[in-house]
């Protein structure tokens, strides 16, 4: 739960951008962040990059959704 909260605030603090997912500064900063919260909180058993990019995918989907 704790991993879960730490994720979607660092998350919410790059989509509050509008063209945050066409920005590579962002999805980098966003990356490391992820990167960093993930081995504090020793995750995941897989590789941090799939872990990243469903992380990516899942905050492109809730943007959307917002916007629609």
């Amino acid at each position: 739960m704790e991993l879960a909260q730490a994720v979607k605030v660092i998350v919410d603090d790059k989509v509050k951008f509008v063209d945050w997912n066409h920005r590579d500064d962002i999805k980098s900063a966003l990356k490391v962040e992820l990167i960093l919260i993930l081995a504090k909180f020793k995750y995941p058993p897989i590789s941090r990059d799939e872990v990243y990019k469903e992380i990516f995918e899942q905050a492109q989907n809730v943007k959307a959704n917002k916007e629609a």
